[in-house]
């Protein structure tokens, strides 16, 4: 109940404090590129519901189209704004509204869309989704770096698949065991101090 509640009032604030830039934000995405301004995209939530999350478009319109679900290295699909705003973690601003809908929360797994879910094992899935799917948690803490090590990969979805994700699955199922208020505090004050010192 803590969890939601500081979910809730941490979302209102943010969403309130962000009016304005997001905004401005929306109108640059506009002016640099065609097409929407949010990313909307599937992802599996809690108990293995679907939703549609919200992202500021930092892609071609048609960005998975012609290139697929993941973002390798310096992936030329990325926008000029897209790139600046990926630097700075702002493309990942609108889920604030997923979290005061309720299908995510500011602290949890991150949502992986259906295809990579189904490959999750069915203990480790059950047990990260047992826990609402969040903006930022330890593993997007480790894996800040992902793009690149993609990048580097002979084969960026193998690594993906086989090197990354079980890492990914292990930080998410440890967070998902004791995930509390606390735990949330603690890693939203990393979360914002890596943004202030990148």
């Amino acid at each position: 109940m803590a969890k939601r509640l500081f979910d809730i009032l941490a979302s209102l604030i943010g969403l309130a404090l962000l009016l304005l830039p997001g905004l401005l934000l929306a109108l640059w995405i506009k002016l640099d590129s065609a097409g929407p301004v949010f990313f909307r995209q599937e992802r599996v939530g809690r108990f293995g519901r679907t939703f549609r999350i919200h992202k500021f478009r930092t892609m071609r319109a048609d960005a998975e189209r012609v290139g697929g679900q993941l973002t390798v290295g310096a992936d030329a699909r990325v926008t000029r704004v897209g790139r600046w705003l990926r630097a700075h973690r702002l493309d990942e601003l609108p889920q604030l509204i997923d979290v005061l809908r309720g299908d995510m929360s500011l602290v949890g797994p991150r949502p992986e869309v259906p295809r990579y879910v189904a490959m999750y094992p069915a203990a480790m899935r059950e047990q990260v989704l047992a826990v609402r799917p969040g903006i930022t948690d330890p593993a997007s803490l480790a894996f800040r770096g992902e793009a690149t090590q993609l990048a580097a990969a002979a084969d960026p979805e193998r690594e993906y698949v086989e090197v990354i994700l079980p890492r990914k699955l292990a930080l998410a199922a440890d967070y998902a065991a004791r995930a509390n208020l606390w735990t949330d505090l603690r890693v939203v004050a990393r979360s914002l101090a890596v943004l202030l010192t990148r």
